[in-house]
């Protein structure tokens, strides 16, 4: 596995490891995999759910807590660091600025259509900053509508893009319909916004190199990505089982101990499909036993606070914390496949032999 170039920045392994809210990738994990040579990305959603002070002053208590994640990021790495940001938040230019106030390397953006970074930043401030700003998309429209906007608007374009397949964790850029049509699976998403990447990387003259994610798990599954044109994979279901993830033991036993059969799809409060793993929790919910809902600010503009079942943000933070009694676990498809926790370093070996040995058996006509 060989390095790749977003811009000017140098990213040693062709991993990035795929932020994950509410707390489960912070500095402990970002740090862990920058040192190991891929990019370690915060996820910024809902940091601020683990201050003490969330329910008085929730605004505050999130950019507190991303501000320290980063620092301890950086304290602790000379790696490649980036955050995850949805441009759903209610506090997203909040966020992404205090991200380049910390000098982020670079903004990993999704759950919405990341059209006007350059004036939320302020177009010169943001040329001066040198982060780099890579948009999370699921489709070929989705890319070509961000990259017009900005080539009209500010004669730019984002500096990379990460095409998010439905086998992803979390919340899902699709309608439930869609989940498992063959249209949409990654390897037919990976050439469609590539196509449409092509001509603006031609007017600027640059590369804008396409990172692939949903479903990766081996470094079998990276070589086969990158032959279809991706620089890069986004991974996050593998990375919550090691030593180095930011959540409870229990919250990793949780894929661990789950089968192919308990990771369901469910509807969000906040309106988007998302894949998680069953529990007495989730299944409350589906029986229509509501949960106390508490919101101290709305986070999320999608969310119908005063309909919700139950706050998805506590939820997933009383999981993180172990307390899956009053949470649960949001993963990928391929969570059930994993039987242990190992260590990052462990990992990025086991994907390099993986590679390794793709390579080999394609160069021998296997």
């Amino acid at each position: 596995m060989g390095p790749f170039y977003i811009r000017d920045l140098k990213i040693e392994k062709p991993v990035v490891q795929g932020g994950m809210g509410v707390g489960v990738s912070l500095s402990g994990l970002a740090s862990a995999v920058a040192e190991e040579g891929g990019i370690g990305v915060i996820a910024s959603v809902g940091a601020g759910l683990l201050e003490d002070d969330f329910k008085k002053n929730y605004q505050e208590a999130n950019l507190r807590a991303l501000r320290n994640e980063i620092r301890k990021a950086r304290s602790a790495t000379k790696g490649v660091i980036g955050l995850n940001v949805m441009v759903a938040l209610t506090d997203y230019e909040d966020i992404i600025n205090t991200a380049v106030d910390e000098k982020i390397d670079i903004l990993f953006l999704g759950a919405g259509l990341p059209t006007d970074v350059p004036h939320e930043i302020g177009i010169e401030r943001y040329k001066s900053s040198g982060v780099k700003v890579a948009p999370i998309v699921s489709s070929g429209l989705a890319t070509k509508i961000i990259l017009r906007k900005w080539d009209r608007s500010f004669g730019m374009i984002p500096d990379a893009f990460v095409v998010e397949g439905p086998l992803a964790g979390g919340h899902l850029g699709y309608k439930r319909e869609d989940l498992f049509k063959e249209e949409f699976k990654l390897e037919n998403l990976v050439p469609q916004v590539l196509a449409e990447i092509k001509p603006f990387a031609e007017k600027y003259g640059r590369v804008i190199p396409l990172i692939a994610g949903g479903g990766i798990y081996t470094g079998e599954d990276i070589y086969n990505i990158q032959k279809l044109g991706a620089k890069a994979v986004q991974m996050g279901t593998r990375f919550v089982a090691t030593h180095e993830c930011d959540a409870t033991d229990e919250f990793k036993n949780e894929y661990i101990k789950c089968t192919k059969d308990d990771i369901v799809i469910i509807q969000s409060p906040v309106g988007l499909p998302g894949r998680a793993i069953k529990n007495r929790f989730l299944k409350d919910i589906e029986e229509g036993h509501a949960k106390k809902v508490t919101c101290p600010w709305l986070c999320l503009k999608s969310c119908a606070a005063e309909k919700a079942q139950y706050c998805i943000g506590q939820a997933l933070a009383n999981a993180k914390q172990g307390h899956l009694e009053h949470g649960f676990a949001f993963c990928g498809a391929n969570a059930y496949r994993i039987d242990k926790i190992i260590s990052v370093k462990e990992l990025f070996a086991e994907l390099e032999e993986g590679y390794d040995r793709a390579a080999a058996n394609d160069a021998d006509g296997k």
